[in-house]
């Protein structure tokens, strides 16, 4: 009998039911304010990718129905069943669900899969709910200070990887104390809030930037009031590992089945702006096998460690690739992330198309010259397919709702037969969302 992929672990190879419960996730961890259940629920817009092939979405903010026929016609989909617009920058999806026992009894009556970005607790943000051990799983190894535990405990039988030394520090004075320490000897330092999201919780300080300051302690006051890091004291205070000059940090995403195996997805190249995920590229020869190997059997086994705590479904392990090659794991995510929605995609086009071998990049933030509503926003992407569609490249906008922000954004992905495609199609996105101004003026 052959092993199970990765789809059959997900979904059993079925359809599913997406929840774009990202907020609700986060305030798990997070102080939550309307401008970051704002950003949230845009980047639930990601729910439409929890799987290859959904049928029904439930969404935060409003989606246009142009944004899903396109998907659907590009990615060969059956018809998807669409609730958006279900909560706001002063709710949750939970809450929104909660106060729709149709919607809930709709979803219960299909009896497909329910797959949300992370497990939250309550039957309102996941209908069937979580099991327990799922969501302990989630709140002890989503923390930075326990992934790295886990990680000094594996790496001995994994010579191409090196975990980054770290300490915890309880004490505001000493934090100071520490930080004065390192800059005194040049050495730069990371800090990292022990739960974060996308880089936020995590700053990369140097000694440069602390004597710009005015010392340790106001570039820490000035951090916290840029709530870069939180207020309270607990604050991990991690080595810094100098990346590699030509090589992207990557990320290692995998499956844990309900019988508690673990099937590797695979390992993606990572667009990270110091310590902010800005999105992922997936596809034949994207990450060397020399990289992949390693990165791929050490993160089955920690999958394996997190099977054993109880914690089913999707996870990944972020690394730093060094100055010599080998991987420097920084952080474990137990839920969907960036890089799922690249292998959800590249899985459909390979599945759909005549032949596999797709390269997907996914960008979740390109700036936008104007503010433009969905509409406007999504018949300026058309056109630009247009022109990605004449190098070989498939355009698909991926989050269509933050175009009207005060710095307005899109996310989108990209699809071709190689990398360098996905480089020129980047380039003429890029170039003309940064002139959409123009033509509106």
């Amino acid at each position: 009998m052959r092993a199970a992929s990765w789809q059959d672990a997900w979904t059993g190879g079925r359809r599913a039911v997406h929840l774009g419960n990202v907020a609700d996730f986060n305030a798990q961890f997070l102080p939550q304010g309307p401008e970051l259940r704002r950003l949230g629920h845009h980047y639930s817009c990601l729910a439409a990718f929890y799987t290859p092939h959904p049928a029904l979405l439930v969404l935060p903010h409003q989606a246009e129905e142009g944004w899903l026929r396109r998907l659907a016609e590009v990615l060969a989909w059956e018809p998807v069943e669409v609730h958006s617009g279900i909560a706001d920058e002063h709710s949750t999806l939970a809450e929104g669900l909660a106060a729709r026992p149709a919607l809930r009894r709709r979803i219960e009556e299909l009896g497909l899969p329910v797959r949300p970005w992370g497990a939250t607790a309550g039957p309102a943000a996941t209908p069937g709910g979580p099991q327990h051990a799922v969501l302990e799983a989630v709140r002890r190894f989503e923390s930075k200070a326990e992934s790295h535990a886990l990680f000094s405990r594996l790496a001995p039988h994994h010579p191409a990887v090196r975990v980054p030394g770290q300490r915890a520090v309880e004490s505001p004075r000493r934090l100071v104390r520490l930080v004065r320490e390192h800059a005194a000897l040049g050495r730069t330092v990371v800090l990292k809030a022990p739960h974060g999201v996308g880089g936020y919780g995590t700053v990369v300080l140097t000694a440069d930037q602390v004597g710009a300051a005015g010392g340790p302690r106001a570039a820490l006051r000035a951090l916290r009031a840029a709530r870069i890091l939180p207020a309270q004291s607990g604050i991990l205070l991690e080595e810094h590992i100098a990346a590699h000059r030509s090589l992207p940090d990557l990320t290692f995403d995998g499956v844990i089945a309900e019988d508690g195996s673990v099937h590797p997805v695979g390992v993606a190249a990572m667009d990270v702006d110091e310590v902010h995920y800005r999105g992922a590229t997936v596809g034949p020869g994207v990450v060397a096998e020399a990289l992949a190997a390693p990165a791929t059997t050490f993160g089955t086994a920690v999958g394996r460690e997190l099977a054993e705590v109880g914690h089913r479904g999707w996870y990944d392990i972020d690394f730093v690739v060094d100055r010599t090659g080998r991987l420097a794991p920084t952080e474990t995510n137990l839920r969907l992330t960036g890089p799922a929605v690249a292998f959800m995609l590249k899985a459909r086009l390979d599945a759909v198309r005549d032949r596999g071998g797709h390269c997907v990049r996914t960008i979740d933030q390109v700036p936008v010259g104007v503010r433009l509503p969905q509409r406007a926003l999504l018949d300026q992407l058309e056109r630009v397919a247009v022109r990605c569609a004449r190098l070989g490249a498939t355009l698909l906008p991926t989050i269509p709702t933050a175009g009207f922000e005060e710095l307005p954004t899109v996310g989108v992905a990209l699809a071709a037969r190689s990398t360098d495609v996905l480089t020129a199609a980047e380039a003429v996105l890029r170039t003309a969302l940064r002139a959409a101004g123009d033509c509106w003026e």
